[in-house]
């Protein structure tokens, strides 16, 4: 059992249950950062563990059982039986240009102000979910200049993944996940003519997976 698989568990978990990873932690009678991202690996790099106790809540808070729970560790992407929790509703839209700009992101990286447009959610149930225009091409042929991806903040990330990332000075961009550690971030982009990056932790305000793409 790895470290990283028992935490994607987690966040796997909160996602079907439409929460993010303090969401599920207040459910449980948690501290609200008690499974967050800055909690999982100690200030001298060790990985740090969720303990049994917080566990066993969060499984009680969401009517998990520990099989289901065994599952998610070993990869599945999804609770057995199809367990899952939607919500039918609007979700915010900006372009990519205005997502570097100050007021539409909170310090948590959730879409905040009232400057957004709206758009058709189709079933994903993170209630911070939102939706972003694609701008440029260094994403083709998987995604266009002008298509819409949804973006869920609460959604595991694994390598592979496509993802919006935004650095603390105010880049966004849309890219697969290369390499992800405690230090650093390696994006690459689809289209070769487009360079790939390379981010210390430090330089990366959020990075949210893209779950949903319009074609």
């Amino acid at each position: 059992m790895k470290h990283a698989d028992v935490w994607r568990a987690l966040d796997t978990l909160a996602e079907e249950k439409g929460l993010s990873a303090s969401g599920l932690a207040k459910r449980s009678g948690l501290d609200p950062t008690t499974f967050n991202p800055s909690k999982r690996i100690m200030p001298d790099g060790r990985p740090r563990w969720p303990s049994t106790e917080s566990l066993a809540k969060a499984l009680d808070a969401t009517s998990a059982t520990v099989e289901d729970f065994a599952a998610l560790v070993m990869g599945a992407r999804t609770l057995p039986g199809g367990n899952r929790h939607f919500a039918a509703r609007r979700i915010p839209l900006i372009g990519f240009a205005q997502a570097g700009g100050d007021g539409y992101f909170d310090d948590g990286g959730y879409p905040v102000g009232g400057s957004w447009d709206e758009v058709g959610l189709p079933d994903v149930n993170d209630p911070h979910a939102y939706a972003l225009e694609i701008s440029g091409e260094s994403m083709e042929p998987v995604f266009r200049d002008g298509d819409t991806v949804i973006v869920s903040p609460a959604a595991p990330i694994r390598r592979g993944d496509r993802v919006v990332l935004r650095t603390r000075d105010g880049q966004v961009m849309a890219k697969q996940l290369s390499r992800r550690s405690a230090r650093r971030v390696d994006v690459r982009s689809l289209n070769p003519e487009h360079p790939d990056y390379s981010f210390d932790l430090s330089e990366v305000n959020w990075i949210h997976r893209i779950v949903w793409a319009s074609q």
